[in-house]
């Protein structure tokens, strides 16, 4: 079946008929209306029509086939929402997916490893990385050309270096 690529997070149910919120882990949250299928990666992957998306605030209502009511919502709370890796949004040179960038780890050039990112915060102006180190400290990373040297997603590593103040 390929790769995938998580694009959002269940969060909640809405409402009484089966609708599920959904955090949604892409920039372009109305590319949500463009899909027929998603996957739900719980205990294992399974795939489901999109049968309605609405939007509200920044979440999306999503309403799949065969979760017909908020009893079997329960069920799908923190599991993720995911799409074949093929039928992703082409992305810009030294852009890459969020979630990609989880879990990798963060090596500065003069401290060494610093941990590894738990979450991407979009600022508007540039994205941050919250990165957690083994003791759980957490640090925040400017994803800015001068301190970001090398994002490897494929080996799950980012280098950097810090500026003065990090």
């Amino acid at each position: 079946m390929g790769e995938y690529i998580n694009i959002g997070i269940i969060t909640n149910n809405h409402g009484l008929k089966g609708y599920l919120k959904v955090l949604p882990l892409t920039d372009d949250i109305l590319r949500y209306k463009k899909l027929n299928f998603v996957y739900i990666k719980k205990d294992n992957i399974n795939k489901y029509e999109v049968e309605n998306v609405k939007f509200q605030n920044n979440l999306v209502l999503l309403k799949l086939k065969g979760i017909d009511d908020i009893s079997e919502t329960e069920n799908y709370k923190n599991s993720y929402i995911m799409i074949n890796k093929e039928n992703a949004i082409e992305l810009p040179e030294d852009s890459y997916f969020i979630s990609d960038l989880l879990s990798c780890s963060v090596f500065d050039t003069t401290e060494g490893f610093l941990g590894k990112i738990i979450e991407v915060i979009s600022t508007g102006s540039n994205d941050v990385y919250l990165v957690k180190d083994e003791n759980g400290n957490e640090r925040l990373v400017p994803a800015l050309k001068k301190v970001v040297n090398n994002i490897d997603v494929k080996n799950k590593k980012i280098e950097i270096t810090l500026m003065e103040g990090l």
